[in-house]
């Protein structure tokens, strides 16, 4: 690190530090490092913990086009209509009309669905 900073003292005793521009730049490009080394574990371990996971780009393709929600996770889980609805505990009509959009699944409903799928709510609405 440079030397040439200096320490300044305010009348409350304050003590302050002044350091050349090309030190502090470098300062804070080191602390930013840090904040994304830090993010970056965090990521991992939530991967690892399966709090998290990866999703194909097709299937995020599919979500930006908007697809049904409740259909993509489904499909991206391999299950059927009548598998889903069978795990979810509703009937597979219902099911159908949510992914047609038929029909809007009440908040009891997309909770059930969501727990089958392994996803959040936030997920699926």
């Amino acid at each position: 690190m440079d030397e040439g900073f200096e320490v300044i003292v305010r009348p409350g005793g304050e003590r302050m530090i002044v350091v050349p521009e090309a030190t502090f730049e470098r300062l804070r490009d080191a602390a930013e490092m840090a904040e994304d080394v830090l993010a970056y574990d965090e990521a991992k371990r939530r991967l690892a913990a399966g709090e998290e996971e990866f999703v194909p780009s097709a299937m995020v393709d599919r979500i930006l086009a908007g697809e049904n929600l409740v259909r993509v996770w489904r499909e991206h889980r391999g299950l059927t209509v009548s598998a889903l609805a069978e795990m979810a505990g509703i009937a597979q009509p219902y099911l159908s009309q949510i992914e047609t959009g038929k029909r809007e699944g009440t908040l009891q409903t997309m909770k059930k669905i969501a727990g089958a799928l392994r996803v959040k709510l936030d997920d699926l609405v």
